[in-house]
């Protein structure tokens, strides 16, 4: 019974550990400028998002199939030192936030719009953890951009509250956007380039079903 056990444990562990967002790979470091190199981009109408809703991985693969979304880049935000590295971010000492830089059209979308999809496709409850997750680099967070955005953020997250759509405390934090720093090549278009990997298709794929019956009228 015990050698029983034993294996189960190993063997939940083991599924866990594919379950989970983290890497232990070492991966060298692309150039954080590389992302935002897209000469088919006209910006002067585009507007940008910063959302955090626990593994970027998620975040980047439910935002690149809306209509209005242009460009989803998987990177860090809301910490201090400059270009920092997943092995860093991943230590949770660094105050910086797994996030996608989304840039969309706002004739087409609208930031409200997309705070819809950021508050239904993550538990905004769960501080600093969503599913096997754990660690402030995984926080529900907001990073505004300008005070419309602020406004809009707080408003929709007390009416949330109020509505008792959750039987918790909603945690999700509202912060000022500083800086947004590229993840490493790897982590860009994760799902779509890895949809056989097991955290893409025990963790993301679920979800990702879920979000495309929900916001079928928004998809490309």
């Amino acid at each position: 019974m015990g050698s029983k056990l034993l294996l189960w444990t190993s063997a939940i562990l083991c599924f866990a550990s594919f379950t989970s967002c983290v890497e232990q790979k070492n991966h060298q470091r692309s150039n954080v400028d590389e992302q935002f190199a897209d000469k088919n981009l006209e910006m002067e109408n585009i507007d940008t998002a910063t959302f955090g809703t626990g593994c970027f991985w998620c975040t980047e693969a439910f935002f690149q199939r809306l209509k209005g979304v242009v460009k989803v880049i998987s990177g860090y935000s809301g910490g201090n030192t400059p270009n920092p590295t997943y092995e860093e971010v991943c230590s949770g000492t660094t105050g910086y936030a797994e996030a996608c830089q989304i840039m969309y059209d706002p004739s087409v979308i609208s930031f409200e719009e997309l705070l819809k999809v950021f508050w239904q496709t993550h538990d905004p409850t769960t501080l600093n953890r969503q599913g096997n997750d754990v660690g402030t680099q995984y926080r529900s967070v907001i990073f505004y951009h300008n005070q419309q955005q602020m406004d809009e953020a707080q408003h929709y997250k007390e009416a949330l509250q109020k509505s008792g759509a959750w039987d918790k405390p909603i945690v999700t934090a509202i912060e000022p956007y500083k800086s947004f720093f590229s993840a490493e090549n790897y982590h860009q278009n994760y799902y779509n380039d890895n949809p056989r990997q097991m955290y893409c298709q025990y963790v993301i794929k679920p979800k990702l079903e879920k979000f495309e019956k929900a916001f079928k009228d928004k998809l490309k």
